[in-house]
């Protein structure tokens, strides 16, 4: 306990991942992992000040609110951040009217942006809504920007369901950057690609984790330094080391994804 001590002197704060910490989502909704409403309820009655910071992207906030609160959580849609509204604040704030390749449940978070005429693509964890014919259509509209941006609602690997591991936005999301070549490509390659337009060199901008100024909006919000949090998560370099590079403290349950393989 003395070493546990010292790690968490000075802590005034947590954030708290939710799948994969708090529950394994899957049909239904999910299931609470064992513990985790007595966890929760346990924070909210120390010293510690709490807030949800999630890379949910197939609901939107008061959805996933509510099933939280259905399965027994001390929950309100005010201590969550969340990807979806960060990401409508920026849109408005650039001018941004997105192509949306999103879950039909989290569609609702969009209800007051433009998508007319659309100037960028945005992508969450639309789940089946990842057909080949959904895929092509974001890149499409990538590929006629005369300067494209890529939005993705975090760039997670993978995730647990009960049903086992899926795989998450992140692998959508590098397919649609369209890396540019790199100096090792042979001359003759990379002007035979260039010709045809395949390199366009979309590096995508992700609001969620790991991003940094996701994690200052959810301190902000906390109410306390980076250095007075520490972030509990189930994803080792979305959740840990996301919140690492932002000068937190992190801790990695091993529920969720976690695996002694990979740690991760």
């Amino acid at each position: 306990m003395d070493a546990w001590g010292k790690r968490l002197a000075g802590v005034r704060g947590v954030l708290l991942d939710i799948s994969g910490v708090l529950l394994d989502c899957g049909d239904g909704g999910g299931v609470p992992i064992a513990g985790s409403v007595e966890a929760v309820a346990r924070l909210k009655q120390s010293r510690l000040k709490v807030r949800f910071c999630t890379n949910e992207s197939q609901k939107s906030r008061g959805r996933l609110v509510g099933l939280l609160r259905r399965l027994g959580f001390d929950i309100c849609e005010g201590e969550v951040t969340a990807p979806a509204p960060a990401a409508c604040l920026m849109l408005k704030e650039r001018g941004l009217r997105p192509h949306l390749l999103v879950h039909d449940a989290v569609r609702s978070e969009f209800d007051q942006v433009d998508t007319s005429n659309p100037n960028c693509v945005l992508i969450a964890d639309a789940v089946d809504g990842f057909s080949y014919q959904n895929v092509n259509k974001a890149f499409q509209v990538l590929m006629e920007l005369d300067k494209p941006v890529l939005i993705s609602l975090g760039n997670g690997r993978y995730y647990k369901q009960t049903s086992g591991l899926m795989l998450d936005v992140g692998a959508y999301m590098k397919a649609l950057e369209v890396p540019a070549l790199g100096l090792s490509e042979p001359p003759g390659v990379a002007l035979v690609f260039l010709e045809k337009g395949y390199a366009c060199g979309i590096k995508a901008e992700v609001v969620g984790k790991p991003a940094p100024e996701f994690f200052k909006s959810a301190l902000q919000e906390l109410g306390v330094q980076a250095h007075q949090a520490i972030m509990i998560g189930d994803d080792i370099v979305g959740d840990v080391g996301g919140a690492q590079r932002c000068g937190m403290r992190a801790l990695q349950v091993r529920t969720g994804k976690f695996s002694p393989k990979c740690g991760a």
